[in-house]
């Protein structure tokens, strides 16, 4: 009997340091994978795309005075960045079918109509990268068709150089597709119709300027 005693005694005595070890034994860490590395977005690189807006502004002729102007454009962008540190350097340039116009009959019964059918930039652009925003000012040269015209006189039109200014602001959607939302000013001067016109009896001035408000996309390469 007392043999039996202390052979339970014994059992009793090893259970409990099995079970204090048990205790003792931390569970194992729960596993977590590593996280990413995040990739700040860089706007390098070379890029096309597509435009389209809308136009407002007005026109001058030398005989009948400012009327207003007003239409819409769409076509095709290209361009470079060039990314330091935030500083975004680039240049752009695209070209536009237009169709911009408006006319007056102030001294002119018949009606005297100013036209654009297209208008193409080429420009310098200057940003600051916030990640994929680029807020950025712009300007550069602008080129169009002016084309002035009174029913039953000859058109009168002439390729002008002028320029433009302006800025915007340009999201990248993903590694390779931008957005942009920009505000040109667009001077092409003025070009001397003489008696083509058809105001008058004098040879006029006829001028363009033109605000014009467009987005846009491009792909990144």
């Amino acid at each position: 009997m007392k043999r039996l005693c202390l052979a339970l005694i014994g059992l009793m005595a090893l259970a409990g340091s099995a079970a204090a070890a048990d205790l003792a034994r931390r569970a194992p860490a729960p596993f977590y994978p590593p996280a990413p590395a995040y990739v700040a977005y860089t706007w390098t690189g070379f890029y096309v795309g597509l435009n389209g807006g809308g136009a407002f502004g007005n026109s001058a002729w030398d005989s009948t005075g400012s009327h207003n102007i007003s239409g819409g454009l769409v076509g095709g962008t290209a361009g470079y960045n060039y990314q330091w540190g935030q500083a975004v350097f680039g240049v752009e340039g695209d070209i536009d079918w237009a169709s911009i116009s408006g006319s007056t009959t102030n001294l002119c019964p018949a009606g005297c109509k100013t036209s654009d059918t297209w208008l193409s930039t080429v420009r310098g652009r200057i940003g600051y990268a916030a990640d994929r925003f680029m807020p950025f000012v712009t300007g550069g040269a602008a080129f169009g068709d002016i084309r002035a015209s009174t029913p039953g006189f000859a058109t009168a039109s002439s390729t002008n150089a002028g320029w433009t200014l302006g800025g915007g602001l340009e999201m990248a959607v993903t590694q390779n597709w931008t957005a942009k939302v920009e505000y040109l000013y667009v001077d092409l001067g003025k070009f001397n119709c003489g008696l083509n016109c058809g105001a008058g009896l004098v040879t006029d001035n006829v001028s363009f300027k033109s605000n014009i408000l467009r987005a846009g996309v491009n792909y990144k390469f």
